[in-house]
């Protein structure tokens, strides 16, 4: 079926549409068959921003009982894991008024508190499940007799599936979260954008938010995967939910401990980011926050490195060649200097967002070994008076802001 979509370029910026929008289009798509008797050759959607968007079902099943539609989800140019998958609905008429919507397969069943969905329900999140309903409900004003008073009598049962779905959410973070079974059907806007840094920071926020609400006494924020197996060696006795890759967003996750009450934390780095995090950045991304070479030579200068040293790692070229000159000329009190700034700016953050909580920073080399590190506990820890909403149902109000800078892994 994906080649009914098309190709995706790596450099490109067409827009695609999520899980939300296919599935209410497969819903709505099926709910006319159902109604009408006849298989729509098109179907148009209402999008939660406003707009309107035209589908084409892949797969229309219709009998007596029970209409069966499917669409392949076009994602545009991200790189997103369900590009060209089918995303399924059935609709069928059942005795209870109203419309009651439902996972089947495919679908992850929420296993873990703290998303801010039922435990034992479907992963489908509020706003798809409103977008879902509302369309559904467009083709009942329209095809069923008596229009809307059609639901004061009767119901429609809209299942929703993803035949390849169990699949797919391996390649997710959905085990992790403790949803398990299947993929979860997201979005927002109702669009997918290329390469998003809203959608990134916002798999952060949740993945922090989660370990918080259930209990971890420790979350360990990894710059990336590499440092994320090497964390998972250094801290075997913490569960895969404490364990949250940030990526570049250092700030939003440590905020996110701050209104959550974590009591500690753990950055775990390579050089690069653990250089940009010792001068303040928290957010470390590519194009900006570039590694500044005369605060090395500094911090060099100030542990005592001979002047030659210090000049020479003036010259560097990266953070990467300011480690490997480091361990060329046998000079480790550098990249413990490097931690303890690190640390301490994670510190400094904390406290500006009203927290506290035991931090430590973690160095590790490309192979995993550790370089350098530095603990502080904390003498008292904050408790939130209250948490706040989980993520997903903030995000309709406070929608993430999107940013065009480009994310690196570490």
């Amino acid at each position: 079926m994906a080649d009914m979509v098309p190709p995706r370029n790596k450099r490109g910026s067409r827009t695609g549409y999520t899980t939300g929008s296919n599935a209410a289009a497969a819903a709505k798509a099926a709910t006319i068959a159902l109604l009408s008797g006849h298989r729509p050759d098109q179907v148009t959607i209402t999008l939660p921003i406003g707009e309107t968007a035209t589908m084409t079902p892949a797969i229309t099943r219709l009998d007596t009982e029970q209409a069966y539609c499917c669409m392949v989800k076009d994602a545009g140019d991200d790189p997103d894991v369900t590009h060209g998958v089918l995303i399924c609905a059935s609709v069928r008429i059942v005795e209870t008024p109203g419309i009651h919507l439902d996972g089947g397969e495919g679908v992850g069943r929420v296993t873990l508190p703290g998303l801010g969905l039922p435990v034992g329900g479907p992963a489908i999140n509020p706003v798809p499940r409103q977008q879902i309903t509302a369309n559904v409900l467009d083709a009942v004003r329209e095809y069923a007799p008596g229009g809307e008073a059609f639901l004061e009598r009767l119901g429609l049962e809209v299942i929703i599936s993803v035949p390849d779905g169990e699949r797919i959410a391996q390649k997710t973070l959905n085990p992790r979260l403790g949803i398990i079974g299947g993929i979860s059907i997201l979005g927002t806007t109702g669009k997918v954008f290329p390469y998003s840094t809203a959608a990134w920071r916002a798999s952060v926020i949740q993945a922090v938010e989660m370990a918080a609400r259930n209990a971890v006494p420790k979350i360990v924020l990894c710059t990336g995967g590499r440092s994320e197996k090497f964390a998972m060696q250094l801290f075997p006795e913490l569960p895969e939910l404490a364990f949250v890759e940030l990526s570049v967003f250092t700030g939003d996750a440590l905020k996110t401990c701050v209104t959550h009450g974590v009591p500690a934390a753990v950055f775990v780095g390579m050089i690069g980011k653990m250089i940009k995090t010792a001068q303040g950045y928290m957010q470390t991304h590519v194009a900006g926050n570039q590694v500044d070479f005369a605060f090395l030579a500094q911090i060099c200068r100030d542990v005592g490195a001979p002047e030659s040293f210090v000049q020479t790692i003036a010259q560097a070229n990266t953070g990467r060649h300011f480690l490997e000159l480091c361990q060329e000329h046998g000079q480790s009190a550098p990249l413990q200097r490097i931690v303890e700034l690190a640390r301490d700016q994670c510190l400094s953050f904390i406290a500006d967002q009203g927290g506290a909580m035991d931090f430590e920073a973690i160095l590790v080399d490309f192979d995993g070994r550790v370089l350098a590190r530095a603990a502080a506990p904390a003498p008292t820890h904050t408790t939130p008076a209250s948490l706040p909403a989980p993520l997903i149902e903030r995000l309709p109000n406070e929608p993430l802001p999107e940013t065009d800078e480009p994310v690196e892994d570490a």
